[in-house]
């Protein structure tokens, strides 16, 4: 016997041994993180900072338990755990979304970023920091909320339903887009200590240009793509299909020299626009959990305690300036972005905190060996020291304002609460802006899809066709090529919003008009045949002045062409129509807000959702037996069931689990209903393993009681809660018994119940 054990012993460490080193650094993360993370939700802590505990644990600087062996590899996994993270992040971003919000959270946001991004870069030459650490500590604080932290503290304190918190939201979308481009302009810069304004422009130019680019290319092919197989996704195909979109823009953007999460983010927002985007995040939140979960636990791995203690009085300070800085900033800027001092105080207290991305640029920074070693623990210490303290600072929003309305002059509370810059250009002609917004638009979107073409005609396509043919061949085949390509782009340039009504109006309404919009085709004009000069003098020796004739020639015989009309026309309806897929999708299957919801915002209402839990005692109920007009002051306008929408429900209308009710009222009516609702649930069974259900022999002996009697008079469901499945009479099934029959001596009942009930039965 113990010559097989030994065997077995040998073999076990046999194979342990060839086990790669990189399987049980993973194992032994994933055990720490799993104990772990069980612990903070139990604590009803983020499990962000489980992870970061976790990580801590197993680093060489904890010698009480095994440690990670090979940190490259762990490495490379937090590299791919942050390109899932921004392709989530990506995934939960709208770009039509941004366009909706007004102009409130962009002034919101503007002022706090360079308020905090001032105030971080100060802080870093207080503490005698290089340039660029002083750097990546501003970035810190300008970006340093975090919607995972805000959203699940707004959950857990049942504030969703108030108001507030979707201007906070709102603003917090914004940060998460500056976050992407200050993540790539800290990437650009990192190679010297300065930049000056001219390379600030250039970076900030090329960051447009390709979010343009690939937006614009990406809405117009990804969504056709994916409409061509829709009949083939499973689950599985959607997620490789995902995943390969996904690290292609990755690669991509590393190749024209953007970070691969910059990408991942970009094809994430792309895809968040589709029809599948919904159900995208569904199937790929399990990888991005464990890859994200490896990213942080990477970052807890990097947390010295000796650095922390070194660093306790910067960690103070960051924390501090942090929440008094948004707070205070915070609030000023919300107050100018037109909110009431109560208002801007709750927002701006909501945002006190260092979040997730913080972490990346830390790890950027680190990457490039731009900051020192010592930034990254306290990066993290300020993190769990402000996510723990989100909820007071929260909480004490309320206690401050009730503060400062007592002691401030009544005239001071009455000044911040009409301090205003919304609506400051409220006597612009409004036939103007729209105008002018709309040519701008069209004009970048076609200008940069004008010059991408012919950058990858020049590229690309010139030097292949330079192998086929001649050089002059190759040379006019490939300008032919490109300008029958870019043709409906620059006559989309020019002539886009020269008939529409706007233009109309302000050309017969004022002759002083007619210059300026005149104007406005001439600098369009010129562009498009700029474009086309600089692909002519490219590939001809021809001198400057017939390059110049050239190009106004060809730009004269594209505009009054209806076939490039037609064109240009027909790929705008389809980027539109692939634009708005998604938000088709939501109206056809009822999931879309009504339109007056903006509306009632002005009269202190709004509309929230509310979705009835799977175990709700008020599932079965009539919206009258519930009465939640009377006891809540709400009114439930519609009722979303499944693909089913229910619009103005009456009495008798019975609520189903999982219902999901569009209800009016105020930030308070709609969060005592929430409240009222998320406690109105059936308690959980403790006995539930005693539910198991049993099948059982009955055989009516002489003087059993149920001699006699009929099913409904034997009170084998009613008094016993048992089930009689059928009478066994010999044959190859059972008999359905007769509700009528009388039991006689002899019969054999097969019964269905709980264990208890049936033991009780037999027991008569």
């Amino acid at each position: 016997m113990k010559r097989y054990r030994d065997a077995f012993l040998l073999k076990g460490e046999t194979i342990m041994s060839g086990l790669p080193e990189l399987i049980k650094d993973l194992a032994l993360i994933l055990v720490v993180a799993g104990v772990v993370t069980v612990l903070f939700k139990k604590l009803k802590q983020p499990l962000v900072l489980g992870y970061i505990v976790a990580g801590f644990l197993v680093s060489p600087h904890m010698p009480y338990i095994p440690s990670i062996i090979d940190k490259t590899d762990i490495q490379t996994w937090a590299d791919i755990g942050v390109i899932f993270l921004l392709f989530s992040m990506g995934l939960d971003f709208s770009f039509k979304k941004i366009t909706k919000l007004g102009m409130a959270p962009f002034i919101a946001v503007t002022l706090i970023f360079i308020s905090m991004f001032t105030l971080g870069y100060v802080a870093g030459h207080f503490f005698s920091w290089t340039h660029m650490e002083c750097v990546f500590l501003a970035a810190v604080f300008a970006v340093c909320s975090s919607t995972t932290i805000i959203y699940k503290t707004f959950t857990d304190l049942k504030l969703k339903q108030q108001n507030f918190t979707n201007l906070v939201l709102s603003v917090l979308v914004l940060e998460d887009v500056i976050s992407i481009i200050v993540m790539v302009m800290l990437s650009a810069i990192a190679g010297g200590d300065s930049v000056n304004g001219e390379q600030l422009a250039g970076i900030v130019t090329k960051i447009v240009f390709f979010i343009v680019l690939w937006f614009v290319v990406g809405i117009f092919f990804v969504p056709l793509l994916l409409r061509k197989i829709r009949g083939l996704l499973t689950n599985e195909i959607l997620l490789i299909v995902s995943l390969a979109l996904c690290f292609f823009m990755a690669i991509l953007s590393s190749l024209v020299g953007f970070s691969s999460a910059f990408g991942a983010f970009v094809i994430g927002s792309i895809l968040a626009e589709t029809v599948e985007g919904t159900h995208i995040i569904k199937v790929v939140d399990p990888i991005k959990d464990l890859f994200g979960a490896v990213f942080f636990v990477s970052v807890g791995m990097l947390v010295n305690l000796h650095i922390i203690i070194e660093y306790a009085v910067p960690i103070v300070v960051i924390v501090s300036l942090i929440v008094v800085g948004q707070a205070l900033f915070g609030t000023m800027a919300f107050l100018l972005s037109g909110q009431s001092l109560k208002t801007a105080m709750r927002c701006s207290f909501s945002m006190a905190q260092i979040g997730e991305f913080p972490f990346i640029i830390a790890s950027l920074g680190l990457s490039l060996g731009v900051i020192g070693e010592f930034m990254y623990p306290v990066i993290v210490a300020g993190s769990a020291i402000t996510t723990f303290l989100t909820p007071y600072i929260i909480k004490s929003a309320i206690p401050a304002y009730n503060i400062l309305e007592r002691h401030l002059p009544a005239e001071w509370i009455k000044t911040f609460n009409r301090t205003t810059m919304i609506g400051s250009d409220a006597n612009v002609d409004n036939k103007w802006r729209p105008l002018l917004i709309a040519m701008v638009r069209h004009t970048l979107i076609y200008s940069i899809l004008t010059a991408a073409t012919i950058a990858l005609a020049l590229i690309f396509l010139l030097p292949f066709l330079r192998e086929l043919l001649p050089h002059w061949w190759a040379n006019g085949l490939c300008g032919a090529l490109a300008l029958l390509v870019i043709a409906p782009f620059l006559r989309a340039i020019v002539a886009k919003k020269n008939h529409s009504e706007e233009f109309k109006a302000l050309w017969n309404d004022n002759r002083r008009n007619r210059l300026p919009l005149l104007l406005t085709i001439f600098i369009r004009a010129t562009l498009a045949a700029a474009a086309i000069f600089y692909l002519l003098q490219y590939l001809s020796p021809l001198s400057t002045l017939l390059h110049i004739v050239a190009s106004l020639v060809v730009l004269a015989m594209m505009l009054p062409s209806r076939g490039l009309k037609r064109r240009s026309i027909r790929l705008e309806r389809l980027f539109m129509q692939n634009l708005r897929s998604k938000d088709i999708e939501a109206a056809v299957m009822g999931r879309n807000k009504p339109l007056y919801a903006d509306h009632l915002l002005d009269r202190d209402v709004h509309i929230s959702d509310l979705e009835v839990p799977d175990d709700s005692t008020w599932a079965g109920k009539t919206l009258r037996e519930l009465n939640l007009r009377r006891l809540f002051g709400v009114h439930v306008s519609s009722i979303l069931r499944g693909s089913r929408r229910l619009n103005i429900p009456n009495g008798t209308t019975v609520i189903y689990p999982t219902d999901k009710l569009q209800v009016i009222g105020s930030d308070e009516q709609l969060t005592a209903l929430s409240n009222a609702m998320a406690e109105a649930v059936y308690p959980a069974d403790p006995d539930i393993e005693k539910r198991e259900m049993h099948l059982a022999q009955l055989l009516i002996a002489p003087h059993h009681p149920l001699i006699g009697k009929t099913l409904s008079e034997s009170g084998i469901r009613d008094r016993y809660n048992c089930m009689v499945v059928g009478l066994e009479e010999g044959k190859q099934n059972l008999t359905p018994l007769d509700p009528t029959r009388r039991f006689a001596e002899g019969d054999v009942l097969w019964l269905v119940g709980e264990a208890e009930a049936l033991r009780t039965l037999l027991a008569r």
